[in-house]
């Protein structure tokens, strides 16, 4: 990846509390997916940011390397990568992905 990219991911998650790289964006998700995450985080009610990777070719491959994850959408809560669209399901279902938003964003 370029040295240009990774400023770019490593800005925008830090940059943000909460920071999805998907397909689409909050409004239009563009695949199911990317709009599974945007539901489960409209569903808790907190402010998040998203990043169109279909916008950008170098931030779409760069992120896989960037997290070492190889699919999208990527969610990011507090600079910290924490899954994609199954794991923010099984974390929103157990509960704890209420209480990690929750602290993050109190931080």
């Amino acid at each position: 990846m370029k040295p240009e990219t990774q400023e770019q991911i490593d800005s925008l998650v830090k940059s943000n509390k909460i920071m999805v790289f998907m397909k689409g964006n909050k409004l239009m998700p563009q695949c199911g997916f990317s709009n599974n995450v945007v539901q489960i985080l409209n569903a808790l009610g907190v402010p998040f940011n998203t990043f169109d990777v279909l916008e950008d070719p170098e931030v779409r491959q760069g992120i896989k390397e960037y997290s070492n994850w190889p699919t999208i959408p990527q969610v990011y809560v507090d600079g910290q990568f924490v899954g994609g669209s199954d794991i923010l399901i099984e974390l929103y279902q157990s509960g704890e992905l209420q209480q990690m938003v929750e602290v993050a964003l109190a931080s």
